[in-house]
């Protein structure tokens, strides 16, 4: 076969995964609707109950999953608010979409959660509130702590960005620097009844993680802030506002995020609708109806970005080697989340430096075809990547592709949004 047509075959197994992870399909694949009874996986909700219905939403995807509730709704569907990414909004005839900042929040998205959280307050014990929550919303729904204003949550966030830490730990201040985050949703929204519906972007699928858990009991504490300050040395770069607030906090000056056993929660229900692994799994069965050895090795790959891809491409290095993990015609998939830590100039973006370190890695190898991909159409930085695949963040193929000086050197400095010698397209 040529190396366009395994190019072609590399992107149809993408494409099995990214079906399997579009958000209009997950809502409509988890809730239903048969004449007045709205179900939501194993749970029924008579809408004859409830006086109204309300949806709430912000991440990347909340668009398309507020076009297909609209859908199903249809004439019950009272008033919506969502928050989406800049470029990423829809028009839709019961709902209000609103685009902002992402990944470092902006006065958009603070003035548009404004919004949605007085949406949020008006709703009542009759009343049922949707929510909508994917990848994206902890920068999206924005809602400063007292004593706190934009521009500190900016500050931090960018530095989090820069200094390598995990989501969890980023989300950790997070909830605890906010109105909104960690279970203060829900608690805007008390008594109605809330049904979350959750696509999932964190390794392990964790709900208190995933978008910061704007409805989900909250397990962090102001200590586990202080702690995360104290891992990356981050107080004496931080704003004042930040520290002081983290420290008032743990002396109990502030009230924690709410936890497991408040009965706010009593009447809300959170629920992964589309996650890694369910990628996965379609693009493994599309690779065997192509003919490969389809082997999932991981949906939890973590860590440093260049360190996480030279490890998997020793492993392709070995399957091509030995036939160890497995023989080939052979197609190895991977998922998870790993961190970019800056070190120069560059504005990383960890799906374009992970495809840049394989290459860099696998350039001596003859018959190893590798495909770097993300589901929601951007990685890291405001950059528009190219097609082929709407969805796709970066991509890479190569046979034998010599890396020159140039590349090495800006991917050394985070700078991987280019094409060095014998790489084809952006990199």
């Amino acid at each position: 076969m040529t190396n366009e047509g395994r190019r072609e075959e590399l992107l149809d197994i993408f494409r099995a995964g990214l079906r399997a992870a579009d958000p209009r399909h997950a809502v409509n694949r988890a809730v239903r609707r048969e004449g007045e009874m709205l179900r939501v996986g194993e749970r029924s909700y008579p809408l004859g109950d409830y006086d109204r219905v309300f949806v709430l939403g912000a991440g990347k995807a909340a668009a398309p999953m507020a076009l297909a509730l609209e859908e199903i709704l249809a004439d019950c569907l009272s008033e919506g608010r969502v928050i989406v990414k800049s470029g990423h909004g829809l028009d839709l005839s019961r709902m209000r979409i609103e685009e902002a900042g992402h990944p470092v929040p902006d006065l958009r998205g603070v003035e548009a959660t404004a919004r949605l959280l007085e949406l949020a307050g008006r709703a009542g014990e009759r009343d049922l509130v949707f929510c909508l929550i994917s990848g994206g919303a902890s920068a999206l729904l924005e809602a400063p702590a007292a004593g706190l204003g934009l521009e500190d949550i900016r500050a931090m966030t960018a530095e989090l960005l820069a200094c390598g830490a995990d989501i969890r730990e980023f989300n950790t201040l997070r909830k605890h620097l906010s109105r909104v985050k960690g279970g203060r949703l829900a608690r805007a929204c008390a008594p109605a009844t809330v049904v979350t519906l959750i696509l999932s972007d964190v390794v392990g699928d964790p709900l208190g993680v995933i978008g910061s858990g704007p409805t989900v009991p909250d397990d962090s504490t102001f200590a586990d802030c202080a702690r995360v300050l104290e891992k990356y040395r981050l107080e004496a770069r931080l704003p004042g506002a930040i520290v002081r607030v983290i420290r008032e906090g743990q002396a109990g000056k502030r009230a924690e995020t709410p936890k497991a056993g408040d009965p706010l929660f009593d009447r809300v229900h959170n629920r992964i609708v589309g996650s890694n692994l369910s990628a996965l799994l379609e693009a493994r069965d599309r690779a065997a109806d192509l003919g490969y050895r389809p082997l999932i090795l991981s949906t939890r790959l973590e860590g440093e970005t260049r360190h996480v891809a030279g490890a998997l491409a020793a492993v392709f290095r070995e399957v091509r080697a030995t036939g160890y993990p497995l023989a080939a015609p052979a197609c190895i998939l991977s998922g998870g989340e790993t961190t970019v830590t800056l070190t120069g100039r560059g504005m990383g973006g960890r799906n374009t430096e992970f495809a840049l370190a394989v290459a860099l890695a696998i350039q001596a190898e003859d018959g190893l075809f590798f495909l770097s991909a993300g589901t929601d159409g951007t990685d890291g930085p405001p950059l528009p990547t190219a097609p082929p695949s709407k969805g796709v963040s970066t991509w890479v193929w190569k046979r034998r592709a010599t890396c020159g000086k140039t590349t090495v050197t800006r991917f050394s400095r985070n700078w991987a949004t280019c094409s060095g010698p014998g790489l084809p397209g952006r990199m």
